[in-house]
């Protein structure tokens, strides 16, 4: 019997919390736009560092906007579920055409900007729903976007580098760094 399966679920699960932990503990007020996109990013490009399977990003998004939906973390209601899943979905994605992304900067900051796209994308449906002005809707499409982008960078940059730590300590093993065969 392969006991992996559910040893990958634990740790997706627990990233999640780690993350809505993190989210809520701290309940950062910087008012800046996007920061929380560095932890969102980060989260997800990790998911798929430690368990590269399909479907784990969108699994641990999955359980991240449960969790932060049971707990209260965030705004919207039972919407913040679509704050944490379309990003995820998106990632997921992405990294289907790039599967070894949380390994190399650049690809990560490819992958991270879909997870971006996306989040901007529900908050613009959101103030489309709610009838605001082009002009308004444009210009916070625009500044959320660059917040998001520069925020979800930064964590570009930092998750490759843990992830080679985490391999060179061997806290991963050697088969959890992608190659073809796994990330199919």
């Amino acid at each position: 019997m392969n006991a992996r399966p559910l040893n990958d679920a634990l740790l997706l699960g627990a990233l999640a919390l780690l993350f809505i932990a993190i989210k809520s503990v701290f309940r950062f007020k910087l008012g800046l736009t996007g920061h929380s996109m560095f932890f969102l990013i980060t989260t997800l490009l990790l998911a798929w560092g430690l368990v590269p399977r399909r479907g784990s990003v969108l699994y641990c998004g999955f359980l991240a906007g449960l969790l932060a939906m049971v707990l209260g973390v965030g705004k919207g209601g039972p919407l913040v579920l679509l704050k944490f899943l379309m990003p995820a979905l998106a990632v997921e994605l992405a990294l289907w055409l790039l599967p070894l992304a949380p390994w190399f900067r650049g690809q990560a900051m490819v992958v991270g900007f879909a997870g971006v796209l996306a989040w901007v994308g529900k908050g613009a449906l959101e103030l489309w729903l709610a009838g605001a002005a082009s002009e308004v809707l444009l210009v916070q499409v625009g500044w959320k976007l660059l917040g998001g982008s520069l925020f979800a960078g930064l964590a570009c940059l930092m998750v490759p580098r843990l992830l080679r730590h985490l391999a060179h300590h061997q806290l991963i093993p050697p088969h959890r760094q992608p190659t073809a065969e796994t990330a199919r």
